[in-house]
């Protein structure tokens, strides 16, 4: 069958010219730097707050929730922010890698600084410099996600591109999460045993290590900045500003967006229990912490490998296809785990699914979202790729929210406590099963509905057959 898309992208002068590989790998930079600082603040954050500031847990924890709760909210109103400001070089989305990289840098190094004031003061600036670190990340994030849809009007692109982006996120969080300690050490923050040394030392260990991720932030930002291009245009020349009610009325009356976004919080959810969840398993099921380290590099590699397969995927299935596969494979890979969770094989199997499953599911969402720009702005004249991309935010985090809350309801439920160490109750144990299978399998038999009821390349088709009528 014949693709009326392909056929514009041969002949239509609006469609631009094929993305060469260092601008890839601009985006695979910006990607893993990102995601180098995101995993560092995530894992270590709430560590430094009670061990080297001494904070109460529950205060700490409180920081972090109002910084949580914040970075949700100021997503969708900076990306309306976004949306009606244009650069002086005519630009939309790419100079934000440039003017915010420095100071998400700097509110970096904040977070792991020790100013030596009192209790009071320390939680005040605490939550000052996450509340900082907050309004930056989105910021500096804003190309992140829209840049895509800005780059290159070719899906076949788009999708590349989102596949470098799934690249450079599995090697961010990877280096992330086993660089950061022994990072602190050299920096002198840890002692031979691998423990935190108590006072000046162990905080210097960490606010060098933060001084380190800021200039990998600004490093990747550059790289990004200087290597990509913003190339498509909106089709009207139309500068005027656009309501709140109304940019948010444009989202909302998109049924590809909403859906989208359901499919966005069904990842979202799954990537976060079963990732948490993993260490709970090695640590109480298993009876090893260290055995977390294995399953999760199962699921990494598999990232790593799918990554650069799914354009082929997409181009021989098809994206609903594709999509459909990806649940299909979530689905597929719960079912030996549920049928014996002490099965060292049905473990691996579980994170080898999901590897393949979360990896497909990024690269099409993200291209998902690329093109909803585009059918956004059919319909009503005016791009809006900054307030897509932060809305989408909203939604991801949301769902990081309430995945977290879950398993602290159903841990809790079932009777959890630390203190019994490995000797935990048999509800304990089943929940936490549960939560590595049953869970996400529902939760993957609900993004399969979902991929269902989508239909952007069916819309994407329509459009193309409108523009070549014109």
């Amino acid at each position: 069958m014949r693709r009326v898309g392909t056929d514009l992208e041969n002949h239509d002068p609006q469609f631009t010219e094929k993305i060469r590989m260092p601008e890839k790998l601009g985006f695979l930079s910006f990607s893993t730097s990102t995601n180098i600082v995101y995993q560092f603040k995530s894992l270590y954050y709430l560590f430094f707050l009670t061990n080297v500031l001494k904070l109460d847990v529950l205060v700490a924890g409180t920081i972090l929730a109002l910084g949580t709760v914040w970075d949700a909210i100021n997503d969708p109103l900076i990306g309306y922010i976004a949306v009606n400001y244009t650069f002086k070089n005519g630009e939309k989305v790419r100079p934000y890698a440039l003017v915010y990289a420095f100071p998400w840098a700097v509110s970096i190094v904040l977070l792991f600084c020790d100013f030596q004031t009192g209790p009071t003061m320390t939680v005040v600036l605490c939550s000052v410099f996450y509340f900082l670190f907050a309004i930056f990340y989105t910021f500096a994030g804003i190309p992140y996600n829209a840049m895509g849809a800005l780059a290159t009007s070719r899906d076949e692109d788009r999708r590349s591109i989102n596949s470098w982006r799934s690249l450079g996120g599995c090697i961010g969080s990877g280096v992330g999460a086993v660089a950061c300690l022994p990072l602190v050490r050299l920096f002198g923050g840890l002692d031979a045993e691998g423990n935190l040394i108590p006072g000046r030392a162990g905080a210097m260990g960490f606010t060098k290590t933060a001084i380190l991720m800021g200039v990998i932030v600004i490093v990747g930002s550059l790289l990004h900045y200087y290597t990509t291009k913003e190339r498509v245009k909106q089709i009207q020349e139309n500068e005027e500003h656009i309501p709140m009610l109304q940019s948010f009325k444009m989202l909302l009356t998109n049924r590809g967006w909403v859906l989208n976004m359901l499919y966005i919080l069904c990842y979202c959810a799954i990537s976060t229990i079963v990732m948490t969840s993993i260490t709970y398993y090695a640590t109480y099921v298993i009876g090893s912490t260290a055995a977390a380290t294995t399953i999760q590099a199962a699921y990494l590699v598999t990232a790593v490998v799918f990554s650069l397969l799914v354009g082929p995927i997409d181009k021989a299935l098809g994206r609903k296809k594709t999509m459909i596969l990806a649940a299909v494979v979530l689905i597929a890979g719960k079912i030996p785990f549920i049928i014996d969770p002490y099965s060292t094989g049905a473990v691996y199997c579980n994170a080898i699914s999901v590897g393949i499953g979360l990896t497909i599911s990024f690269v099409m969402f993200n291209t998902n979202r690329n093109n909803i720009t585009d059918l956004i702005e059919w319909d009503t004249g005016r791009r809006i790729d900054s307030l897509v991309s932060t809305g989408d935010n909203l939604a991801a985090k949301i769902a990081q929210a309430l995945a977290t809350q879950l398993m602290a309801f159903a841990l809790a439920g079932a009777g959890f406590d630390e203190s019994l160490g490995l000797a935990q109750t048999d509800a304990t144990i089943s929940t936490i099963n549960a939560l590595l299978g049953w869970v996400p399998g529902i939760l993957a038999a609900l993004m399969l509905v979902v991929v269902a009821k989508i239909d952007i390349d069916r819309d994407m088709e329509k459009m193309n057959r409108e523009k070549a009528e014109k």
